[in-house]
């Protein structure tokens, strides 16, 4: 059975075998769960990635269309070479 010893700072690696076999990745969750019996459990907690849909909060109320995105690049593109010319001619 595999065994972890505790650090000062509280902490426990988990060893690779019970990693492997939970399936635990960097950055999963554990919880722990206490039994009646006084053993305590480790369960995987992995948050299903459709969960996460709608987490980061936006201010534009639809996304740009593929033809709103390449309008708003082309745009840049010609005030930045215009802007340069300005400049290579003295005119700023």
């Amino acid at each position: 059975m595999p065994t972890a010893t505790l650090t000062s700072k509280g902490q426990v690696t988990i060893p690779q075998e019970v990693r492997r076999r939970l399936g635990l990745k960097t950055g999963d969750r554990v919880e722990f769960m206490y039994q009646p019996d006084g053993n305590v459990a480790l369960k995987t907690k992995k948050i299903p990635f459709e969960s996460l849909r709608g987490i980061l909060k936006t201010n534009r109320k639809k996304p740009l269309s593929v033809r709103e995105m390449n309008e708003a690049i082309a745009e840049a593109v010609c005030e930045k070479f215009m802007a340069k010319d300005r400049r290579s001619r003295g005119l700023e």
